[in-house]
């Protein structure tokens, strides 16, 4: 803000700014700008106020108020360094006269522009410095910068180049069509908006995502997110590349041939499921067998995890229901696959508290999705789980998931045939023979055998191998069983520790190798694991008794035997005062079988044909009611099933102690070889075994039960109340 004529005036001050900023003229050493002539106009002779010094700071305050009114007047009237357009006669009489000292013309000679001369300073003034007492001497110029002048179209004057040269004027040549000098009033308005651009553009952009931050973070918004499903339209899947449940590929066979001709359907009256459940373990390829299907039929597949419709706001989910099969209707014939539905699709109406549940809304909309369809609109719901047993039963009934397949762990067939998909592409040596991989793999499922590859071809790359070994596929396994190897063997134990081990491993495999009807040792080692096991018996069980999950009561008896071996051998060997913790998991696991023969299966005389303990049928959480509790049994049946119990693992620690006395020289060979070297191999065992011609267990020596006057001798004299 400045003051002009006495009154603040903010144009005054603005149009200052503009002409301080936008006037680009070249720094001399003498005050030849426009403003600088301004600021510093005609002084009076210093005589007139050298008598005064308040005069003369008078003086100083009315010149400085000239100044700014020539500048404000300059930049009004558009003089003080603005081109300015002259015809082309003015222009030689200004040559004529020497007033122009430079001409610079455009490329194509159409246009110019010339500078005119700078004049001369004239004389000499003084002026008062109000702070000091003494005069100071100032050289005053009686014009401003010399002006610009433009001529924008240039006449055809064969002679004007003769002419410029005659009076010695400097020419030059632009490169460009845009003559170089200072800015037009027109270019000055241009120049403030492209330095008002950037700034403007700036506080937009952070408008725009300011509002687009507040609205996507609203609860409305939820709502109208689609959910994110996955839309195939082929997925490139066929029943060839599911392996090892020709089961449930029979059962889906009937789904494709309803999406390939649904019409011989329709004819007959007959109605095709609205949904099939499927439902098996983890990693028997539920996902795989859904994609089969779509890929037989060549029809589209859209799918979508069951989390995906549970939100933190009521009614997100059960829209998404509706985008979902709103989709699948457009695209029909197709196939709909609901992952993991138990995360949405469990019992409802129950738990603690009685408040609204997302999920309830969400699978209500599921049901009327799935049972409001148009008929045979062919479009066909799949959908797979792990927990059957806690989803809805209206998820079950004819009409939705009415169709329930099981797919279960495949059997040693079909887990050659899932070995042989998988190993597809990997260079496998001669010596590798999938079936015998897949009978030491019961138990395994599609995606642990995939990954037991996988991680064969991982340790050949690791040894730098061209082609996978049986001895990568057989460390693979036992990294997949029971853990890493721990770095430095048995080294990182005492060699006292390494013996003990090495007996304690023994009195497993001997005991299980002597006991009739029990499983095949595989495999002795006394490695550490990183699961912190210090050594491992490998038993390769029966693939019909694992099928069936059928037992005998002489097998669990004999797994009682094998378990307390360890320990046996420990204590045969050291004495009882020296035996270590190694058998805790050994004890736990006898607690539980003996528990669970008496309690559950029934295998004691004493107790009789009763379940005393029921599955846990699951809480409020899982979708059940409050209040459902197991039975509650006296005291005098629990102390019932306490002796029997006791009976049980006292009857297997003499049959164990008696197979390892029996055969005390197999016990001390075998543990000696382990600590030479670490593993036996089955044939190894089984060489040793007929060797020293062991004695197997003659069970009709313990058919009755143990002598009374031999409990003082027993370790187990009485079991702890949680068992």
């Amino acid at each position: 803000m400045v003051v002009v004529g006495g009154r603040r005036s903010s144009v005054a001050s603005c149009l200052l700014v503009v002409a301080s900023s936008a006037f680009e003229v070249p720094r001399t050493t003498k005050p030849t700008t426009a403003l600088h002539a301004a600021a510093n106009p005609p002084y009076q002779p210093y005589h007139h106020y050298q008598q005064s010094p308040s005069a003369a700071s008078q003086y100083n305050n009315q010149w400085q108020q000239q100044s700014i009114n020539t500048a404000t007047r300059s930049a009004r009237t558009g003089t003080g360094g603005y081109i300015q357009d002259v015809r082309y006669a003015e222009f030689l009489k200004l040559v004529a006269k020497r007033k122009i000292e430079k001409v610079t013309f455009n490329s194509d000679g159409t246009q110019l522009i010339g500078q005119l001369a700078r004049p001369k300073p004239t004389k000499k003034s003084w002026f008062w410095k109000s702070n000091k007492t003494k005069y100071t001497e100032h050289q005053q110029y009686t014009t401003q910068q010399p002006a610009q002048i433009r001529i924008q179209h240039l006449p055809d004057d064969p002679s004007l180049l003769s002419t410029l040269t005659d009076h010695k004027i400097d020419i030059s040549v632009s490169s460009s069509n845009k003559l170089p000098g200072l800015s037009s009033p027109r270019s000055l308005f241009s120049s403030i908006l492209r330095k008002l651009l950037f700034p403007i553009s700036l506080f937009a952009g952070l408008f725009f995502l300011l509002r687009k931050s507040t609205s996507s973070s609203s609860p409305l918004s939820l709502a109208k997110m689609k959910p994110s499903f996955n839309f195939n339209p082929n997925t490139g899947v066929t029943f060839d590349d599911v392996a090892g449940c020709d089961g449930a590929k029979l059962e889906l066979a009937e789904i494709v041939d309803f999406l390939k001709q649904p019409q011989a359907y329709i004819n007959n009256g007959c109605r095709i499921p609205r949904g099939v459940l499927l439902y098996g373990p983890p990693g028997t390829g539920k996902t795989l067998l859904a994609k089969a299907v779509a890929g037989e039929a060549s029809v589209p597949f859209v799918s979508i995890s069951g989390s995906e419709f549970v939100e933190l706001y009521v009614g997100v989910g059960a829209s998404r229901v509706r985008e979902l099969f709103f989709q699948a209707k457009k695209n029909s014939p197709c196939i709909v696959f609901l992952d993991e539905i138990d995360s949405v699709g469990r019992q409802r109406g129950a738990g603690y508290a009685g408040g609204n549940d997302e999920r309830e809304q969400t699978i209500n909309q599921i049901l009327v999705e799935m049972d409001g369809f148009e008929g045979n609109s062919a479009v066909i719901t799949l959908a797979a789980t792990n927990r059957i047993d806690i989803l809805d039963e209206a998820l079950m009934r004819p009409g939705r998931f009415d169709r329930k397949v099981a797919v279960d762990l495949p059997d040693v067939q079909g887990r050659a045939r899932i070995l042989g998909v998988h190993a597809r592409g990997k260079p496998l040596e001669p010596d590798v023979d999938l079936d015998t991989i897949s009978r030491r793999t019961p138990g395994f499922s599609g995606a642990m055998l995939e990954n037991l590859m996988n991680e064969a071809a991982l340790s050949a790359a690791r040894k730098g191998k061209s082609t996978i070994g049986w001895e990568e596929v057989d460390g693979a396994l036992d990294r997949l069983i029971v853990g890493l190897e721990k770095k430095g063997g048995t080294n990182t134990l005492s060699p006292k520790q390494v013996e003990i081990v090495a007996y304690h491993e023994a009195g497993h495999a001997i005991c299980g190798a002597l006991i009739p009807d029990y499983d095949q040792v595989q495999k002795i080692s006394i490695i550490p694991r990183s699961n912190g096991a210090g050594g491992l018996t490998f038993f390769s069980p029966q693939e019909s008794r694992l099928e069936s999950g059928m037992y005998s009561k002489q097998y669990l008896e004999s797994q009682l035997v094998v378990a307390l071996g360890g320990r046996l051998a420990e204590e045969l060997i050291y004495g009882e005062d020296l035996v270590t913790t190694g058998a805790s998991n050994d004890l736990e696991q006898v607690a539980n079988i003996a528990k669970r023969m008496v309690k559950e299966w029934g295998m004691s005389k004493k107790v009789g044909l009763v379940a005393l303990s029921t599955p846990q049928e699951g809480g409020p959480f899982m979708g059940r009611s409050m209040g459902q509790r197991g039975t509650q049994w006296g005291s005098k049946i629990m102390g019932n099933v306490d002796s029997e119990v006791e009976r049980l693992v006292n009857n297997a620690y003499i049959k164990a102690k008696t197979v390892l006395s029996d055969n005390i020289e197999l016990l001390h060979h075998l543990a000696s070889t382990l600590v030479d070297q670490e593993v036996v191999t089955a044939e190894e065992f089984q060489i040793m075994v007929l060797m020293f011609n062991a004695t197997v267990v003659d069970y009709k020596t313990f058919a009755s039960n143990y002598d009374e006057r031999n409990r003082e001798r027993l370790p187990f004299q009485k079991f702890p109340e949680y068992l």
